[in-house]
Parts: C-alpha cells; structure tokens; sequence
C-alpha cells in the first residue's frame, strides 16, 4: 500500500486475534507497530510475530478505559516510534445475553472497554495527528451496529456510538488531512466470539446459527480484515473518509 513504510501505527487489542492478524499485516507493510493490548504475554506474543519476520514492533500494556494510562503510553510510542500517524481502535468485548436478563454493571463494562476506550484513545492520539499534518483512524465496528444482533443489545448499542463518532469526526477533520473510517466484520472465528458463545445455552447452536446467517456460509477469520485496513490507513485512501465498509461474506449489503 502507498505510504504505509515508516509510518508509525497504533493498534488497540493487538494481542490476538483480528488486532494480531492486522499488526502483522502492518509489520509486512513497513510500519513501525505499537501493539497495545491489556495483556503484555499476549502483546508481546505479537511482537514476536512481527518481529520474526522482519518487521519493527512493540509491546505496551496499557488499559484504554483509563485515560491517564493512555496518555502515558502514547507518549512513550512517540518517544520510541515517533508520532503515530495511523490509528486502528480494535480493541472490543462483548457478552451474549437477552437485554431484559442484563445489569448495569454489565452495561457499564461493556461502555467502557467498546466506547470509552474509543474516545480515549481518539481524544489522545488525533492531536498529535493534526500537529503532524495529518493521519488515518480506522475504527473497528460490528455488522451488530449495522443491523442488530439478538442478545447484543448493549455492544451493538457501543458499535453504532463509535459508527456515529467515526463520521462527526470525519467531518470534523475534513480539511485537516485526517481520515476517519470504520470497518464492520460480521461474526468471526476469534476468541471473542467464542467467550460470547460459550455464555449462551448452547454455543454450538449459536455458532452454526452465525455460519448459517452468512451467505458465504463460514464465519470470518481474523486475516480476512488487515487489507481493507491496511488499504483505508494508506495514502490510496486519501480521498475516503466517513465510510463504513462491512466485511462479513455478505451478511450486510448496503448501498
């Protein structure tokens, strides 16, 4: 992808499964790769990834839901790295359960990490952006915010919030050489997914029942993302911005 090599890029949830597939990805395209992830063995487990192959990375275990945190890691990437011009917001949690069966508790962990976290991280890292001239944030959504999802009522509640802050901030930056886009994967094949199968009363019948609602027939998988990811961080998108792009065999189609 143009513009990519040398570039320094943030990704949030880095340690595993579609954060992982995406830092390697950017790790091959010649970025300098801040895996940030609350888990270090798994971050760092990244990093070896990266590094193995030849590519530039590391690790940083921060929690995003605390601002302060945030604000000390960033620093300590641009002190490593530089100012990160590339921004991909991955990190997500969810629980599979009826809203009426849910709590506040609940609500509130699920705003924190799927959310806040978000808007911490925006609100931290698009300054240094605008000082550098400009940059790319790539929002990780869910086909959930799209078109609801049974037993997701707060976490798709969170995704369209982050779809609705993506395209304010995509306006709001227009003209300040800084794109703001979301990607939307339908049901994948990560660890995330089973810790929501495995709350319902039968996973088994839940994940065949997220295989059978796609067209393609398979659930995702975490290397189905880093191209279009890759592509909307990359001087080739310079003129995309505001757009939410599903990434789920065909589950969502919307003109």
């Amino acid at each position: 992808m143009k513009g990519l090599n040398g570039k320094t890029v943030i990704i949030t949830g880095g340690g595993g499964g579609i954060g992982r597939a995406v830092c390697a990805r950017f790790g091959e395209e010649g970025c300098n790769v801040a895996v940030l992830d609350r888990d270090q063995a798994a971050a760092q487990a990244t990093v070896d990834l990266i590094t193995e192959n030849g590519g530039k990375a590391k690790a940083y275990a921060a929690d995003i839901t605390d601002y302060a945190a945030i604000e000390t890691t960033v620093a300590a990437i641009e002190a490593d790295f530089g100012v990160p011009t590339v921004l991909v917001n991955n990190a997500g949690f969810d629980r599979f359960m009826p809203f009426l069966k849910t709590e506040p508790q609940m609500w509130e962990q699920l705003i924190a990490i799927n959310l806040t976290g978000a808007l911490n991280m925006h609100h931290v890292v698009l300054p240094k952006m605008l000082e550098a001239g400009g940059g790319k944030v790539v929002n990780i959504a869910s086909d959930a915010a799209r078109v609801g999802s049974s037993g997701e009522a707060v976490y798709a509640a969170c995704k369209a919030g982050l779809v609705g802050l993506s395209k304010t901030l995509a306006r709001e930056l227009a003209t300040k050489n800084v794109t703001v886009n979301v990607v939307c994967p339908g049901p994948t094949d990560t660890a995330l997914l089973k810790g929501v199968a495995d709350t319902a009363n039968n996973p088994e019948k839940l994940l065949e029942a997220f295989k059978n609602a796609v067209p393609m027939r398979r659930l995702g998988q975490p290397e189905d993302f880093p191209g279009i990811i890759a592509l909307l961080s990359s001087d080739d998108a310079n003129f995309i911005t505001g757009q939410v792009i599903s990434v789920s065999g065909g589950l969502t189609m919307a003109g």
